[in-house]
């Protein structure tokens, strides 16, 4: 990659000198020894590209995606009609990035703020901006949200988060000297609401999500109140697809609304790209980071679009910023606008109910083998859900595997976390199910 590396050796000496550096290893210093390489790359030598090809079809073809699956965790496979990525690759949109001069870029902000306007819909909150990098971004951008609000740097967030949107909440708090006070899920896999208010002193808010990430549904407007009878702000974690079907983050209270938009329209892509979206109330509309698609009118009382409430740290003053988000997830969010349109308010409402069918359907043929119990069994749940096992969780999984099943998540203790969604069959179920059967059968 050498001769693709734009700074030469004696320009990098010179930026190195401006800061003061001997080395590119001081310049990295803050990275302890433990994590660094230390040594070179261990890559061959360069190829031509014919042979380059020739390697990664290689590798494409060790892949193996024709599987049946039962695994979501934050990433879910749905049905995406065939219109969404058909009209993502005209080329207007696949080639966008950002939209500086509005007079060239009219129809990717109009596509931008119908984008927000469906997320403003989904949410039923006031403004949305045009996307950030995930779902777990999203979270902790709005954790900065509270934070600027309420002027307080300590935040709660329910344990009932998925792990990795709590891990990039917890490494933006501590690069930002905020305290994050976690309020554990109680037996009925449901956040402990009697520990909101235990720990809302001196704390700007809470992060809570719906479903949770054992697939659970939670109260959320018991746990809105909570947070805003101690003066504190809500942020609602939402899975986008249950809107269709569910209250609103708006209906019960919530001050931001935040979550993945993958289930809208996005392929699972072996983990990304994805979209994040962030959408909140009028009264928070400055605190909200990233672009924002506004429409206006011209000279001649046309209406046009631009990117509006730039003046703002991120642009002018970086090292004041709020946020060092400046660009969104343009082509990710248009496809997600596309299926939202493409679906439709009663479209979005039949993906729900066939979410939650098949899950419990699921969850009922597996509690019905010897030795499989559903972790939660009086606890309302949407397509996910938690069950243990007399049978090792990592044994069960690798036995599916070899016949070309991706069954539940492990969990750290020792459970599985299942997922159903309208991309598996009542058939499908059934045969999983009979698998299971045999394999605990067969190994106990």
């Amino acid at each position: 990659m050498k001769s693709y590396v734009p700074n030469t050796e004696k320009e990098r000496r010179e930026m190195l000198s401006v800061l003061g550096l001997e080395s590119m290893d001081e310049l990295f210093s803050d990275i302890p020894a433990d994590l660094r390489l230390n040594r070179p790359l261990d890559l061959p030598d360069g190829v031509s590209e014919i042979e380059l090809r020739s390697i990664l079809a290689g590798y494409a073809l060790q892949n193996e995606d024709d599987g049946l699956l039962f695994r979501g965790a934050g990433a879910y496979s749905h049905y995406i009609p065939s219109v969404v990525p058909q009209l993502a690759m005209r080329s207007e949109f696949y080639t966008a990035y950002t939209p500086y001069q509005a007079e060239m870029s009219q129809g990717m902000l109009q596509a931008l703020f119908e984008y927000q306007t469906v997320i403003c819909r989904l949410t039923g909150m006031d403004v949305a901006n045009a996307s950030v990098y995930d779902g777990a971004t999203a979270a902790a951008e709005a954790m900065i949200m509270l934070r600027d609000s309420k002027r307080r740097k300590k935040m709660l967030y329910s344990a009932a988060l998925n792990p990795d949107v709590i891990a990039v909440i917890k490494t933006y708090a501590h690069c930002l000297g905020i305290e994050t006070v976690e309020i554990p899920v109680g037996a009925d896999g449901l956040t402990d609401i009697s520990a909101i208010a235990a720990n809302m002193e001196g704390a700007a808010g809470m992060i809570a999500a719906q479903p949770n990430y054992y697939g659970n549904i939670e109260d959320m407007q018991a746990i809105s109140d909570a947070v805003h009878a101690a003066n504190g702000l809500m942020v609602a974690y939402v899975n986008p697809i249950t809107l269709g079907l569910m209250k609103r983050p708006a209906e019960y209270g919530a001050d931001i609304a935040v979550g993945d938009g993958q289930p809208l329209g996005l392929p699972l892509s072996f983990g990304g790209p994805y979209v994040g979206f962030m959408a909140t109330t009028a009264k928070l509309m400055r605190n909200l980071p990233g672009r924002i698609a506004g429409q206006t009118a011209d000279a001649e009382g046309n209406r046009v679009f631009v990117l509006t409430l730039q003046a703002r740290e991120q642009h002018i003053r970086r090292e004041k910023a709020s946020s060092n988000i400046c660009s969104n997830q343009m082509l990710c969010a248009v496809m997600a606008a596309i299926y939202c349109c493409t679906m439709g308010p009663a479209g979005m409402k039949e993906v729900a109910q066939h979410n939650i069918a098949k899950a419990h359907y699921l969850a009922e043929q597996l509690a019905a083998i010897d030795g499989i119990t559903l972790r939660y069994p009086e606890t309302p749940f949407f397509n996910e859900f938690v069950v243990d096992t007399t049978l090792p969780a990592q044994e069960l999984n690798d036995a599916l595997k070899d016949i070309g099943i991706t069954g539940g998540l492990v969990l750290p203790d020792g459970g599985m976390l299942w997922c159903a969604t309208e991309m598996n069959a009542r058939e499908e179920i059934d045969f999983l199910c009979d698998t299971i059967k045999s394999i605990m059968g067969g190994i106990r």
